[in-house]
C-alpha cells in the first residue's frame, strides 16, 4: 500500500495505545472531539493539544504520519482562514473593496483552524492504532442497546469498518488511474471548470466499475465463509477491558471534563 494514503489506515506497532482496549479508544476519542468544541481559549486549547500530543507519544507512531492524515484539509483549511478572515465582522484593520480583515476574523480563523487540525489528527491515530477488525468490534459493542429496538448492529458495524477500510484502497486506485490517463496524455490541471469537469470522466467510470468490482468480489468471499451477520458469530480475540484500560479511561474522562469546564467557564 502507498504509504502517502492515510486515511484509514493501520499500523501495527506494540504500545500502550495499540493494547488499549478498542472499545475504550472509540469512547474516547468520541470524548476527545466533543472537548476539542467545549475549547475555547488559549488554556483549553493547550490541554487538548497536551493530551494528543501524550497519545502520539504513547502510540510510538511518527509524528510526520499524523502530518500526512492533514495533507487532504489544506483546501479545507485555506477556504476557512480566507472565509472567516475576510468576512468575520468586528474592528476591520484593513479593507479594499467588498474585502475587509478584522481582529475578529484573524481570531476566529485561527481557532477554527486548530480545532479542523485537533479533531482530524485524533481521529486518525484511532485508526493508526485499532485494527478494522477489533474497530468493528468495538463499534458493535458500543450499539449492542439497540438490538433491542431490533436493530442490525452487527451489520451496520461491518459496514463502517469495510468502508473506513477502503478508502486508501479506492485513493490509491484513483491515484494509479490517474497516473495512467496522464501517460495517454490526459489533462487534468489546465482548461475552465466545464473542460476539467469532463477531463475527470475517464477516471471515474473505471473508478467506479473498479469499485463495484471489489465489493462483488467481497460479497462472494464473506459468502463463501458462510458470514451470515453479527448474530452468533464468534470471535478470535474477544474484547476484554484489563486494569489499565478502566484507570487511561478514568484519568482521560477526568482530564475531558476539565477541560469542558474551562471551556464553559472561559478561563
Amino acid at each position: 500500500m502507498n504509504t502517502s494514503i492515510t486515511i484509514g489506515q493501520y499500523i501495527p506497532l506494540s504500545s500502550p495505545i495499540h493494547r488499549l482496549d478498542a472499545r475504550i479508544k472509540l469512547g474516547l476519542t468520541l470524548l476527545y472531539i466533543v472537548t476539542v468544541f467545549f475549547a475555547q481559549n488559549v488554556l483549553t486549547y493547550a490541554m487538548v493539544f497536551c493530551y494528543l500530543a501524550l497519545a502520539v507519544i504513547l502510540s510510538r507512531i511518527r509524528v510526520s504520519m499524523i502530518l500526512k492524515s492533514l495533507k487532504p484539509l489544506t483546501l479545507v483549511l485555506i477556504f476557512t482562514i480566507l472565509i472567516n478572515v475576510f468576512y468575520a465582522r468586528g474592528e476591520v484593520i484593513w479593507q479594499w473593496w467588498i474585502f475587509k480583515i478584522a481582529w475578529e476574523g484573524i481570531f476566529i480563523a485561527l481557532k477554527m483552524s486548530i480545532r479542523i487540525i485537533l479533531l482530524v489528527a485524533g481521529s486518525s491515530l484511532l485508526t493508526y492504532t485499532t485494527s478494522p477488525i477489533m474497530l468493528t468490534d468495538a463499534i458493535e459493542a458500543l450499539l449492542s442497546p439497540l438490538k433491542l429496538f431490533r436493530v442490525p448492529v452487527g451489520e451496520l458495524a461491518m459496514m463502517m469498518s469495510i468502508a473506513l477500510r477502503f478508502i486508501p484502497t479506492l485513493t490509491e486506485e484513483t491515484a494509479k488511474i490517474m497516473n495512467a490517463q496522464k501517460a495517454r496524455g490526459a489533462d487534468f490541471e489546465t482548461g475552465g471548470l466545464i473542460k476539467r469537469a469532463k477531463a475527470l470522466i475517464p477516471i471515474l467510470v473505471p473508478l467506479f466499475v473498479s469499485a463495484f468490482r471489489r465489493a462483488d468480489e467481497l460479497a462472494m468471499a464473506m459468502e463463501s465463509r458462510a458470514y451470515t451477520g453479527g448474530d452468533g458469530r464468534t470471535r478470535l480475540k474477544p474484547l476484554k477491558a484489563r486494569p489499565s484500560d478502566v484507570l487511561a479511561l478514568i484519568g482521560s474522562i477526568l482530564y475531558f471534563a476539565a477541560c469542558a469546564v474551562l471551556g464553559i467557564l472561559g478561563f
